[in-house]
């Protein structure tokens, strides 16, 4: 019903931005559009931080009322307003047919999750959507990549993660801290990423063709070039909507910084009604702001090992506030992992680090970043590739094949005999 609404709704506004060009119509809708977002997503938020304060100076609670969380609110949301930015700014044609914007606003294959979809970039497959058995054949092998990022990486490591997690802090020794936290960096990058790749698959199976959403960022030499990487279709979305419209670039170099903390104090909100968010969306604004105040410029004179190294211990840090259930919780652990404790490791980690689990940290680090393709592109790798073209095009495409299929039985397999294990970001 709520989707219905927005479709409704944005159908209505689109079509009086595209005949006035009105600012005021454009901010109601955008205010409508967040209303909506603010009302099933922040409210109770808002309203526990409210009771708290008054708590805090001797007054009386207030009845905080549940309120489910729609799926996929954050993403269509985010669609239905650069849908009505782009209809304002004369970049794209207000869509005339109701229908048609509700199958760009209720597309499933990215509904859930992401990545977000921009009107313009899918606009001509709305119209007229092209099939092939190429195109097929490349959504079902992105499709299966995706499913055995989940199933196969993600989800072994993630059970590691969750008893990691669990432990109580002073039983919890530094290197299993980080270890817990390295765990999850690759947890999370390899269940969104694979849910990216289903929801890309699919789209080129019905004819759609959505852009990138990943592109190694743990090969990141900087946090700038870690968010030109990651969820590119949210950053990019933030650049172009929120950031640009503020200054961008264009002003003072205070006014810069406060563009970057601001953007990403709402990124970290965007991403959930929790302080754990806002701390971590307000960190990557801390440390973008820095790298523009200058240590960009040392970071590129350093090695490039350096680099890498600053990134990762960055991103790491963040990824605990992430993952903690509370700010005291995060906290806690931030504190292990920096006291240099190496005590006993507890009986349940090691008892979950089994061999299924080592081989999916192995094959995750060595997939998470570029190293197969500079293998493949490495010229005495080329050279070594000698032999009939055809007979050698068919052997690789015979390996391609078994591959998948094996991935594909592997996955259905730990489906079959796990428990529920959603995607990470179902919940935003």
């Amino acid at each position: 019903m709520l989707m219905v609404l927005s479709i409704c709704m944005n159908y209505v506004f689109g079509y009086l931005i595209a005949q006035k060009l009105s600012k005021a119509i454009l901010l109601l809708a955008v205010g409508l559009n967040l209303s909506l977002l603010v009302l099933f997503k922040y409210a109770e938020f808002i309203l526990h931080n409210i009771s708290a304060a008054l708590i805090f100076v001797g007054l009386s609670p207030l009845s905080v009322p549940s309120i489910h969380l729609p799926l996929g609110i954050s993403f269509f949301t985010f669609q239905a307003i650069s849908y009505l930015i782009d209809i304002y700014r004369k970049e794209i044609p207000y869509q005339k047919n109701v229908l048609n914007l509700g199958l760009y606003i209720s597309l499933f294959p990215q509904l859930i999750a992401g990545p977000i979809v921009r009107y313009k970039d899918v606009m001509q497959d709305i119209k007229v959507r092209t099939f092939s058995s190429t195109l097929f054949a490349s959504g079902v092998e992105r499709f299966v990549i995706g499913l055995g990022k989940k199933m196969l990486i993600a989800n072994p490591l993630g059970l590691v993660v969750d008893n990691i997690f669990s432990v109580p802090f002073e039983s919890l020794p530094t290197h299993i801290a980080w270890l817990g936290v390295l765990l999850y960096a690759l947890q999370i990058y390899f269940d969104f990423s694979g849910y990216s790749d289903m929801a890309i698959g699919l789209g080129r199976i019905f004819g759609f063709r959505f852009l990138e959403n990943f592109r190694y960022p743990y090969a990141a030499t900087s946090i700038q070039d870690f968010w030109r990487r990651w969820h590119i279709s949210l950053s990019t979305w933030f650049r172009d909507y929120l950031y640009i419209p503020l200054g961008g670039n264009r002003v003072g170099n205070v006014r810069v910084y406060f563009n970057l903390v601001l953007v990403f104090f709402v990124c970290g909100l965007w991403h959930g009604a929790s302080w754990n968010f806002i701390v971590w969306g307000l960190f990557h604004g801390f440390f973008l702001s820095i790298e523009r105040m200058g240590v960009s410029n040392i970071l590129a004179s350093s090695h490039r090992a350096i680099q890498h190294v600053y990134v990762w211990i960055v991103v790491l840090v963040s990824w605990v506030f992430f993952r903690a259930e509370t700010l005291p919780d995060a906290l806690n652990y931030l504190h292990v992992m920096f006291a240099f404790n190496f005590g006993d490791v507890p009986f349940e980690i090691t008892d979950s680090l089994n061999m299924r689990v080592i081989l999916a940290l192995l094959i995750g680090l060595l997939i998470s970043v570029p190293t197969l393709s500079s293998i493949r592109n490495n010229s005495i790798f080329t050279q070594l590739q000698l032999g009939d073209a055809a007979k050698r095009a068919n052997l690789v495409f015979t390996i391609k094949v078994l591959g998948l299929f094996t991935i594909l039985f592997l996955s259905c397999v730990n489906m079959a005999s796990s428990t529920h294990n959603p995607f990470i970001y179902f919940r935003f």
